[in-house]
């Protein structure tokens, strides 16, 4: 397009009300014209602050949701630490032997060790995993404001990885270590400023940084595949139309399902980046070699150790993660344009 049709186009455009160019922005009037989406022309409201808007309820939606699940986060990692002593007993016999040690040794309480841990982690964590999505999601859908599948599970693995790298391992390493610990007979950690305050003495802030690849792995994948069921489900339940309202109990469906495709399609991956962030990581040199001796010592049903407490967990999570985040994003959108 050249200058003079630029200028003759947003010509046209200033001579609108204010009305009439609300409706134009809100409806689209310019299908023809897709420079005009990137101008702001034909942007929805407040588009350019979506990627704002997403760390804000992403970080809200992240804090509420933990408090909810995360007994069965504890449950699953315990299971998941869980190898077989010299004398080839394991501690636990599976999920309801779990809880009822951990309830009479530690108390109700107990089932929620660590969780400051992830408290303090799940804000940002989720922060950048919304913010990243609908900053990525902004600068992909076409002129309809739609996503093709490939861009979906290409945004989906751009806000798993930015998750991964600046807020997911740190907290994922420190809340295993806090588990791990609660496991010893003598505990040494605290509190969670306590038991950071030590394994960055020891050894150094590489210390919270162990399983990183894993990490990247596991949450590329987990959101890329959560995003790409849910931004599908979405898209085939509105027909097509970005503007049409999706009911929450229906968005909570949708995330159930997005939450067992994710679980079933990685929990290999999260069983090796528990081993490689657990307090006997040091015995494996590196990702690929807790893979193998998991795989030699133990066999390939221990890459699913923990399935069932993490589909509950997941499932749950992610589908009160997504109509939390609807919610507020729909709040948001009301009053912050």
């Amino acid at each position: 397009m050249d200058k003079y049709s630029s200028h003759l186009s947003n010509s046209i455009y200033s001579m609108y009300t204010s009305n009439e160019k609300q409706k134009i922005i809100s409806k689209n009037l310019f299908p023809s014209r897709p420079w005009m989406a990137s101008s702001g022309a034909c942007a929805a409201a407040g588009g350019g602050s979506k990627g704002l808007k997403g760390i804000i309820a992403g970080g809200i939606t992240g804090g509420i949701e933990i408090c909810i699940t995360f007994p069965t986060e504890y449950v699953k990692t315990q299971l998941q630490l869980d190898e077989k002593t010299k004398t080839g007993v394991k501690q636990y016999n599976g999920i309801v032997d779990c809880v009822k040690k951990t309830v009479k040794t530690h108390g109700f309480l107990g089932l929620y060790r660590g969780l400051s841990v992830l408290l303090y982690g799940s804000i940002p964590k989720s922060a950048v995993r919304f913010g990243a999505f609908e900053e990525l999601k902004k600068r992909s859908v076409d002129s309809q404001g739609n996503l093709s599948p490939g861009k979906r599970l290409l945004c989906g693995l751009g806000a798993g990885v930015s998750e991964a790298i600046l807020a997911v391992t740190p907290m994922e390493t420190v809340k295993v270590k806090f588990i791990n610990d609660q496991r010893s007979a003598n505990p040494r950690f605290k509190g969670f400023f306590h038991g950071v305050g030590v394994i960055v003495k020891e050894q150094g802030l590489k210390g919270t940084y162990q399983g990183l690849t894993a990490t990247i792995i596991k949450q590329g994948s987990n959101q890329a595949m959560r995003f790409y069921v849910m931004e599908t489900l979405k898209n085939w339940y509105r027909g097509g139309d970005p503007n049409k309202n999706v009911p929450k109990l229906i968005v909570g469906g949708f995330g159930a399902v997005a939450g067992a495709v994710s679980v079933f399609g990685n929990t290999p991956v999260d069983v090796v980046k528990t081993r490689m962030q657990g307090l006997e990581a040091s015995k494996y040199k590196n990702t690929f070699d807790c893979f193998l001796k998991i795989w030699k010592y133990e066999g390939p049903k221990a890459f699913y150790k923990g399935t069932v407490p993490r589909l509950s967990r997941v499932c749950l999570d992610v589908a009160i993660t997504f109509m939390i985040y609807d919610s507020f994003m729909d709040l948001f959108n009301k009053f912050w344009k």
